[in-house]
């Protein structure tokens, strides 16, 4: 019997509580709806320039499915401006192929397509001399996503613990104490964002130096860059925490925001190629933090790139911090009205 009335009450708490039936049953649906888009996407053909070859060339390599374009001058600039997977140089006999490898797994795709599209046009394979704009022959999937997984775990575990923080606060008394006070509610918010940011100021350096130094993560650019934008991750991951909070009423409320607003921005990273979704999906990735977030790291660290490259990703999570600032000082309203 006694076993019994637990469950009975178990299931009265949990019918009262719509927001915890909703996630407990539409979230799974959601997440799962979204993979299946994500990864019933088909990836982008590879685009490849040629330049000083004859049109017997041109021709296998677009039966080897290579979306091909001849030209008679090209460089690594346009590579990079364009996107271009491959450029495939030939010089009196000589065979160059510079490769992007942006994405490992697309340069891999396109020497194995080259290697088939050269030997269907001569007896013998000919020797052709690779060259890189991004990382070397050694570098692999990991090395690409590897600093999109740092912006991501300084995001979370920022998000999570800024939110539970507050929602304590709230639920211990301590807010309402403050508000009975003259104190002004941009005041209020300032004090916890500075107050908790200086902690998540130490965990993302102790975070990014450890992924650095000790784990040896590549890293190409400055780390001075890596660490301010990672400031901004947790910055925005602070604010959007905060005020996620004044929505729960509980810590295991407060949770239930991960599969809601965590989870869906893992699948625009970059760790899923973006390219070959569907618009609507990449115009879904774009209002996420964490797809600006991690366009700057794999910039920084993998790429190479300068403060002018990723200037606007930085001002977009800025962006993202000012207006969750605001709506959290907005949001105080319900507490009391200054």
């Amino acid at each position: 019997m006694r076993i019994a009335s637990l469950v009975t009450r178990i299931i009265q708490q949990m019918r009262r509580d719509r927001r915890t039936l909703a996630l407990f049953f539409l979230a799974p649906l959601l997440i799962l709806t979204l993979m299946y888009f994500i990864f019933d996407t088909e990836a982008s053909d590879l685009e490849i320039v040629v330049t000083g070859s004859d049109e017997t060339l041109v021709k296998a390599l677009k039966q080897a499915d290579f979306q091909v374009t001849a030209a008679e001058k090209f460089s690594r600039e346009k590579m990079i401006e364009n996107n271009t997977d491959g450029w495939l140089q030939v010089e009196n006999g000589q065979i160059k192929l510079t490769l992007l490898n942006d994405e490992p797994a697309r340069a891999k795709a396109v020497q194995m397509q080259m290697m088939q599209a050269l030997q269907g046009k001569q007896k013998n394979t000919p020797s052709i001399e690779e060259q890189y704009v991004y990382g070397d022959a050694n570098t692999k999937g990991f090395d690409t996503f590897s600093p999109m997984l740092v912006s991501f775990f300084v995001f979370f575990f920022v998000f999570l613990i800024a939110g539970i923080a507050l929602l304590k606060e709230r639920t211990s008394g301590t807010l309402e104490r403050l508000l009975a006070t003259p104190i002004k509610r941009y005041e209020i918010v300032a004090g916890y964002v500075i107050g908790y940011g200086l902690f998540a100021l130490i965990q993302t350096i102790i975070v990014v130096l450890y992924a650095v130094n000790v784990l040896d993560i590549v890293l190409v650019g400055s780390i001075w860059l890596v660490l301010l934008t990672n400031i901004l991750v947790a910055l925005v991951a602070l604010s959007l925490g905060t005020l996620l909070s004044s929505f729960a009423t509980s810590e295991f409320q407060m949770v239930q925001f991960i599969p809601l607003v965590i989870v869906p921005q893992v699948f625009f990273t970059g760790i899923f190629p973006l390219d070959g979704m569907a618009d609507w999906l990449q115009k879904i990735g774009k209002v996420m933090p964490l797809y600006y977030a991690s366009d700057a790291m794999n910039g920084i660290m993998y790429k190479g790139f300068t403060f002018n490259d990723i200037l606007l990703d930085l001002l977009i999570l800025l962006a993202f911090s000012v207006v969750f600032i605001t709506i959290n000082i907005i949001s105080l309203k319900k507490y009391r009205t200054l």
